[in-house]
């Protein structure tokens, strides 16, 4: 059994920053790849940005350039640093990490971006 945990969301302001990290644990097989999704409300989710294991990043361009995504690839764990928020950046945030057997997903921690 794989499990994701999410710390680091909360409460910011626009134009601040928060840093998220996700730590997986439980009977590990080797993760390709990491990443985060969102889910606003009223709104499907969507990829934010993801990390391979030769830590090739992709962003959805919303995030590019204020958004920074890295991976401790020894200890399972991915992160992302954000910048520059947006109170369009409010949503609950994924983390997913995907193996060859399949995509695990955490519980979500929720972001929230004050005006």
């Amino acid at each position: 059994q794989v499990q994701l945990v999410e710390f680091g969301g909360g409460l910011a302001q626009a134009g601040g920053s928060l840093r998220l990290s996700c730590a997986a644990s439980g009977n590990l097989f080797r993760f390709h790849t990491m990443g985060w999704y969102r889910q606003a409300p009223g709104k499907e989710r969507e990829l934010v940005a993801h990390i391979t294991s030769t830590d090739t990043t992709n962003y959805a361009d919303f995030v590019k350039g204020r958004f920074t995504i890295s991976a401790d690839n020894v200890k399972n764990t991915v992160f992302l640093q954000m910048n520059s928020l947006k109170p369009e950046d409010t949503a609950v945030y994924y983390c997913t990490a995907t193996n060859v057997a399949r995509t695990y997903w955490g519980q979500g921690t929720q972001v929230t971006v004050s005006s």
